[in-house]
């Protein structure tokens, strides 16, 4: 269209006109927000738990579902919920529940240097979590199949097919193997710089397992799961961390309109939090 108005105009006045390229730095840059609504529009209706491959930023990713993946691009890269500052170029970071890489992404998007441990305890997820390291050539993070738990004798462990997997889950459950975290982190005591801990639930049960080993760890993040069947435990945790030595800020994940009226009494889960604790 605009190149027909321009000869016509060229015609009419005996002068060239053309339409002149635009520039690399006037076109619109991609951003992980642009990129987000474009697969919320592509894919935010598409068919729970059915795989496919995507590809979001500069990155080839395999999807388990698009639900979850959504949500975590969103939090991950659009929001930065894990966004942190270190004076080391290449800090240490334990991936408690990593799912399918998003996270691993964004950290070694933040620091191309870092060195990362990433747990994930579903067998099938875990697989498509090597995919997506491998295939974006992601180097310097370590992968390991296991459940992050109070010990490393294994655990019953239910299998949600996506991000929902967990020891307290009401699924198929299947015996995975299983990581004490606690050793994890005395074992390089003062050398852990961000611990991410999205595990569904056993949160409560391993930071209290963790006891001092957690003290020295600059930053932390932990997602609070409370099973809507079993006793709510966000005093003891919030407890630990403060006599740990950590401020804290709380975000909520989920929110319910109404909270004395909608209890939550019907949801797997009746409250989900963000948990950022650092240390002064």
């Amino acid at each position: 269209m605009l190149d027909s108005i321009l000869k016509k105009l060229s015609r009419r006045t005996g002068t060239e006109f053309s339409a002149a390229p635009v520039a690399e730095s006037e076109k619109t840059p991609i951003t992980p927000r642009s990129e987000f609504d474009r697969l919320n529009a592509k894919y935010g209706k598409f068919p729970r738990y059915t795989p496919l491959r995507v590809t979001v930023l500069n990155y080839d990713l395999d999807v388990v579902d698009c639900a979850s993946f959504l949500a975590q691009f969103k939090e991950i890269f659009v929001e930065e919920i894990y966004r942190f500052k270190t004076e080391s170029k290449a800090p240490t970071i334990i991936d408690c529940g990593a799912n399918i890489g998003v996270s691993c992404l964004y950290f070694k998007h933040l620091y191309p240097d870092c060195r990362i441990t990433a747990f994930e305890a579903d067998p099938q997820v875990c697989e498509v979590l090597r995919k997506n390291i491998d295939r974006n050539g992601l180097t310097g993070v370590e992968i390991v199949a296991k459940a992050v738990w109070t010990s490393d004798a294994g655990v019953s462990f239910s299998l949600e097919g996506a991000d929902g997997g967990s020891v307290h889950g009401t699924g198929e459950k299947v015996l995975v193997p299983s990581v004490r975290l606690r050793d994890v982190l005395s074992a390089g005591a003062g050398k852990t710089t961000f611990l991410k801990m999205d595990i569904e639930g056993a949160e409560c049960d391993v930071v209290e397992d963790c006891a001092e080993a957690i003290e020295g760890i600059p930053f932390v993040f932990i997602e609070y799961h409370s099973w809507t069947r079993e006793n709510q435990r966000l005093d003891e945790l919030l407890s630990r961390l403060r006599s740990y030595g950590f401020r804290y800020y709380i975000s909520p994940v989920i929110t319910r309109f109404s909270p004395f009226i909608n209890t939550g009494v019907n949801l797997p889960m009746d409250l989900q939090l963000n948990i950022f604790a650092h240390k002064d």
